[in-house]
């Protein structure tokens, strides 16, 4: 039979849509575009945000619209955490956002009797870390190799250790074989990710740090660029920094988990440091990783926050000086603490403050890339865009240069100037 899949949300989301891709195809299956004639169609959904959970119920409605006849299987923490909103969608196959081989197998029963299936569990309940295969269709260069999931933060405004349950990490010896193998089927870059993977190890044996597991991949596929998922601004300490700044494969781009630049906004959202500790961890990845990309996410107009608020994340953010952003006005998750908070702010803020927000951002970003101009850098190629080839330096700059037949080359590309999203280079000879 064939499959297509469509993910919405974060890595982790991805990692396990190529997981579940390479099961499917280990099992004599098709996978094909989302948008071709399937026998049925998966779609991997994220609940982070109410604009996350509109663009799910628009692509299962656009899906069974367009392809009455085949199965709908929807999973991930949108149906994790409500999954009688896809049962009145006319799923067929509901999944959350554990489970993954029994949900395939749910699948395929469905796609043969045409019977319709459903297993959940409770997430909160999880203790074991879902080994699952790395690495997907073949054509792609890059893979994510998940190493930690779940998450016991709870910051007032998000719904994700509900859906995801406590943290669970991936043991070292398995985190370095699907390392290696990924390598061998010829991926040049490995993106470690997880829900939260400064926590990988609280729940191991002797409870090594990130530190350890990032030294033994890296060692692991030397011949492979190693990139880091978002971070938790507490695991940027000085000997953090020393250790990572000896592996000559890993990415000089760090995204620091942020959310506003004010210390009453990050008290109120339980957010675990305040700017004077966040401001360190920035300064001393520039430090040790000169010219580094340092990236974040910023909500803006949480409940109760004032315009001298803003404009204190906005001074903060430039003092930062990070070379991309994203952008998020806040969005209520019923089930959380900050859904209940006072002062509320209606849409007509949440936009005005985005758009100041991203003016802020868009000229940090090109500030950061008119300083990479004249510097050489190595490409890893993906796709052609049009006269050019693109794909990203180590600080996940994107890259277009003139060529062909690129995908998967790593490239020497003198940058010549800026282009779009990125920079404009070319390849000596």
């Amino acid at each position: 039979m064939k499959f297509g899949f469509y993910t919405l949300g974060c890595k982790v989301n991805q990692y396990e849509t190529q997981a579940m891709e390479r099961l499917l195809q280990e099992r004599g299956h098709e996978i094909g575009p989302f948008d071709s004639d399937c026998d049925g169609y998966i779609i991997n959904t994220c609940s982070v945000t109410a604009v996350a959970d509109k663009k799910n119920r628009a692509m299962i409605r656009r899906c069974r619209k367009a392809h009455p006849a085949a199965v709908i299987a929807v999973c991930g923490c949108y149906t994790q955490h409500a999954p009688e909103a896809a049962r009145d969608l006319g799923v067929d196959v509901i999944g959350g956002s554990g489970g993954r081989e029994q949900f395939l197998r749910d699948l395929l029963d469905a796609a043969a009797d045409k019977q319709p299936r459903e297993h959940l569990d409770v997430a909160l309940r999880r203790r074991e870390f879902e080994v699952l295969p790395a690495g997907g269709l073949e054509e792609r260069t890059r893979a994510m190799l998940k190493v930690q999931d779940g998450c016991v933060n709870f910051c007032t405004y998000c719904i994700i250790p509900y859906t995801r349950g406590p943290v669970r990490s991936a043991p070292l010896d398995l985190a370095v074989e699907q390392a290696r193998d990924l390598a061998d089927r010829g991926y040049r870059e490995i993106v470690v990710t997880g829900i939260e993977i400064a926590s990988w190890g609280v729940d191991l044996p002797g409870k090594p740090g990130l530190s350890v597991l990032l030294e033994a991949v890296c060692a692991a596929v030397p011949g492979c660029r190693v990139r880091l998922g978002s971070l938790e601004p507490r695991i940027i300490t000085e000997e953090f920094c020393e250790k990572m700044a000896k592996l000559p494969n890993l990415c000089p781009q760090f995204h620091l988990s942020m959310q506003s630049g004010s210390d009453t906004v990050l008290k109120r959202m339980k957010r675990k440091y305040d700017t004077a500790r966040y401001y360190d961890s920035v300064r001393l990845l520039k430090a040790h990783f000169p010219g580094c990309a340092v990236t974040t996410d910023m909500i803006v107009a949480f409940p109760g926050e004032t315009e001298a608020e803003f404009e204190e994340s906005l001074a903060f953010i430039r003092k930062c000086g990070f070379s991309d952003m994203h952008i998020f006005p806040y969005s209520r998750r019923p089930g959380t603490p900050a859904d209940k908070m006072p002062g509320q702010h209606p849409n007509a803020v949440k936009e005005d403050r985005s758009r100041r927000a991203m003016a802020v951002a868009a000229e940090m970003s090109r500030q950061y890339r008119e300083a990479l101009v004249g510097t050489v850098q190595e490409v890893l190629f993906e796709e052609p865009d049009g006269e050019f080839y693109t794909g990203h330096a180590p600080n996940y700059v994107k890259i277009y240069a003139p060529g062909a037949d690129l995908h998967n080359e790593l490239r020497t590309v003198e940058i010549t100037g800026l282009h779009k999203d990125g920079l404009l280079g070319r390849i000596p000879g």
